[in-house]
C-alpha cells in the first residue's frame, strides 16, 4: 500500500518539512508545510491541525490555505505568543515538525454554492477564513455576492495586507476594512468590525450566508446585528476554536457545555450553540 494510500493513526504525528516562511506582521508569519509521506492533508475548510515541535510541545493551528488537488503543501499563520510558537517561529526552512490532523468540522462547502457569502473576520480570525475564501474564489462561478469585512486593534496588525488589496482590487469581491485604533497614516474606516455592516448595500438577507471568525467577544455582537438585517439564524456559521490540547475530545480542555471544540467544532452552525452559555 502506497504511502498516499495508507491509513494513519490520529494520535501519531506524520512528519513533515518546512519549505516556505513569511513573515506577515511583527508577531504573525505564514509557514508552508510538505507531509514527508507525500500524502495531502485532504484536508476541509475549517479545519485544524496538531503541530509537534520536536522536544517542545504540540499545539493546534487552523489551516490557511485552502484544498488542492495539484499540490500536498499546507499553509498555517501563527502569532507568536508562547513556546510553541516561538519555537516554530524560530525554524528554518528545510527543518521538520510532526503533524497529526486535519482534524475537527468545517465550513459547509456544499451548502454555501450558489449563495452570497459574508465573511467576518477579527483580529486573526482571516487566518482560518482565508482557506473558505480562496477555495470560492478558485470555484468562483459556483458562489453568488463575496464580501469580506475585516477588522484589526491597529494598522500594526493587520495580516495579509497584500492579498486583501488585491482582493479589494477585483470587481467580483466586496472587500471592507476597519480597525479600532487607527495611526497618522490610516486613511480607512475606524471603529469595531460591526461599524462596516451599515456599508452593504443591497443585501439578501435570505441568500445570504455568514462565516465568522474572531474574538469570542465580537461573536455576540456580530451575530445580533445580522440578525438585524434579517440574515437567519440557520445561515450564520462561527469557529470556536477553545483551549483545544489532544485534538480527539479526549482531555476535556476545549468543553463547551459538554461539547467538545475539537470534534463537535470547531465550525459551528450558529443555531447549534446558541443556548450553549459559554459558547458565545
Amino acid at each position: 500500500m502506497s504511502p498516499r494510500q495508507a491509513n494513519f493513526s490520529p494520535y501519531v504525528p506524520r512528519p513533515a518539512t518546512l519549505v516556505r516562511k513569511e513573515r506577515l506582521s511583527d508577531m504573525v508569519s505564514l509557514f508552508a508545510f510538505e507531509p514527508d509521506d507525500g500524502r495531502s492533508l485532504a484536508h476541509k475548510p475549517g479545519q485544524f491541525i496538531m503541530l509537534s515541535m520536536y522536544g517542545v510541545g504540540e499545539a493546534p493551528f487552523s489551516i490557511s490555505s485552502p484544498p488542492r488537488r495539484q499540490s500536498v503543501e499546507f499553509e498555517i499563520a501563527v502569532r507568536n505568543i508562547g513556546t510553541v510558537t516561538n519555537a516554530l517561529h524560530e525554524l528554518e526552512v528545510g527543518q521538520k515538525v510532526g503533524v497529526r490532523g486535519p482534524h475537527g468540522t468545517f465550513f459547509p462547502v456544499q451548502v454555501f454554492m450558489g449563495k452570497d457569502t459574508l465573511f467576518v473576520a477579527g483580529g486573526l480570525g482571516y487566518i482560518p477564513l482565508r482557506s473558505l475564501l480562496h477555495y470560492q474564489l478558485r470555484h468562483r462561478d459556483e458562489f453568488g455576492r463575496i464580501i469580506v469585512l475585516v477588522g484589526t486593534r491597529n494598522p500594526q496588525e493587520r495580516i495579509f495586507t497584500d492579498q486583501i488589496a488585491e482582493l479589494a482590487a477585483r470587481s467580483d469581491v466586496e472587500v471592507y476594512e476597519t480597525v479600532d485604533v487607527p495611526d497618522a497614516g490610516w486613511k480607512g474606516n475606524v471603529g469595531v468590525i460591526t461599524t462596516l455592516l451599515p456599508q452593504i448595500r443591497s443585501l439578501q438577507p435570505d441568500n445570504t450566508y455568514v462565516a465568522m471568525v474572531g474574538p469570542p467577544v465580537m461573536y455576540k455582537f456580530v451575530i445580533a446585528d445580522c440578525q438585524k438585517m434579517g440574515i437567519p439564524a440557520g445561515n450564520i456559521y462561527v469557529s470556536l476554536e477553545r483551549k483545544m490540547k489532544c485534538g480527539l475530545g479526549k482531555c476535556g480542555h476545549c468543553q463547551i457545555n459538554g461539547v467538545s471544540a475539537c470534534i463537535d467544532g470547531p465550525v459551528f452552525k450558529y443555531t447549534e450553540i446558541q443556548t450553549l452559555k459559554e459558547a458565545v
